[in-house]
């Protein structure tokens, strides 16, 4: 409520793209949801995307568990928008392996027995076992209170997670390049790891945020 007027947050058939998500934001503390997290998480992604500070500054009253796997939702989200960009160019003909820089081939764990996959299908089969895990209702079953147990899975979600964002970087830079000036999506994501530890640090094989020269490596 507005000085009386109700807001009603929500997209109306026919709204045009530039027009999405255009109302006010609204105070953590009066979001009266279950999707109240992801929400706020949304809102203040879209207030300025390159603020990782505002958007990874958790609400006092939260569960750091809730807040970590409710950012990994969003990230899993926003890396969608990577594969789709990605598909015209890293194909199973030219990108045989899911790969970073020479050095580095990951296996798929998608399989009964992890084994190499082309790198859009890795990246596809990545993104759908994280859609399954995180969606699951043997591990999630409440988006308010989540177990330890199932808060340490997000580790392995990560890493794999991870490995798209390096294969795009070191194999396909010009769309690495475009997404990150828009989403700041890496930053963000390696900021997020590294403020509530989730992977090992040597893992971050990337140039760190605005940095130039790149990470050690790591057997990832």
């Amino acid at each position: 409520m507005t000085d009386g007027v109700q807001i009603l947050r929500r997209n109306r058939p026919g709204t045009k793209a530039k027009d999405f998500c255009r109302w006010p934001d609204e105070p953590f503390e009066e979001m009266d949801s279950t999707l109240a997290v992801q929400q706020f998480i949304q809102q203040t992604i879209r207030r300025d995307p390159s603020n990782l500070e505002a958007i990874l500054k958790m609400p006092e009253v939260l569960d750091e568990g809730v807040w970590k796997y409710e950012h990994l939702r969003q990230f899993c989200m926003e890396l969608n928008g990577l594969a789709v960009r990605l598909q015209n160019e890293c194909k199973p003909e030219t990108c045989t392996q899911m790969t970073a820089t020479e050095q580095w081939i990951f296996l798929c764990a998608a399989h009964k027995t992890p084994k190499e996959c082309p790198a859009i299908d890795y990246t596809r089969h990545t993104l759908d076992g994280a859609a399954c895990l995180l969606n699951s209702n043997k591990y999630f079953p409440s988006r308010v209170n989540i177990k330890d147990s199932s808060i340490a899975k997000l580790g392995s979600v990560c890493r794999r997670v991870y490995r798209i964002f390096s294969h795009a970087y070191f194999h396909h830079r010009s769309i690495y390049d475009a997404l990150e000036r828009e989403t700041h999506l890496c930053k963000r994501f390696t900021y997020l790891v590294t403020k509530y530890p989730i992977i090992p640090q040597e893992i971050l094989i990337l140039p760190k945020l605005d940095d130039e020269v790149p990470a050690g490596e790591s057997e990832a």
